[in-house]
């Protein structure tokens, strides 16, 4: 069991420290929303300049699109690493991937546009288009990663891991056979 505990504990790790790619990949490809800043009165407003557009939508698709794949890729590394299940392993996996997902949307979201946006609006001018803030939306998008993980993994162990040993059958009884 303490095998089995610190082979998920450096699962774990491992899929977690993959949350620092998921967010420079994140920050790098999703699409930019863009903010127009205007003065009424005295103060500052932002709007959105696209008001129908959904560029804030595609943000959290991008997310939980790349947290997919990188679900399924560490579920086929832990698989590749150690070619068996275990409760403690999978735990581990979907732990890392879920810090994993947290990681890479903090991490997004530091590497992305400045989140005072009244700030930006001034610095830019009033009319000049300028890129919101990178956010997540739907935080629900944190936990595709752990999910397409077990599944992945269930998918991987059920198709390319170990069989269990078919049960040895009693002997059948011997009867003797009446002659004819």
């Amino acid at each position: 069991m303490r095998t089995e505990l610190r082979e998920a504990s450096v699962a774990a790790v491992a899929v977690a420290l993959g949350g620092v790619l998921l967010g420079v990949l994140w920050w790098w490809l999703a699409p930019r929303v863009p903010l127009v800043g205007d003065v009424v009165g005295d103060n500052w407003a932002v709007y959105l300049k696209d008001s129908e557009g959904e560029q804030g939508i595609a943000v959290d698709g991008t997310f939980t699109l790349l947290a997919l794949g990188f679900g399924a890729v560490s579920a086929l590394a832990v698989f590749l690493v150690r070619r068996r299940g275990g409760v403690p392993l999978v735990v581990g996996m979907a732990a890392g991937g879920l810090l994993g997902s947290v990681l890479a949307w903090r991490l997004g979201v530091w590497l992305g546009p400045a989140q005072d946006v009244i700030a930006q609006a001034r610095a830019v001018g009033k009319g000049v288009t300028f890129d919101a803030p990178l956010k997540l939306g739907a935080k629900g998008a944190l936990l595709a990663w752990p999910f397409a993980a077990l599944v992945s993994h269930l998918g991987l162990t059920s198709l390319f891991g170990p069989r269990d040993p078919d049960p040895l059958l009693p002997p059948e009884p011997y009867v003797p056979r009446s002659g004819a």
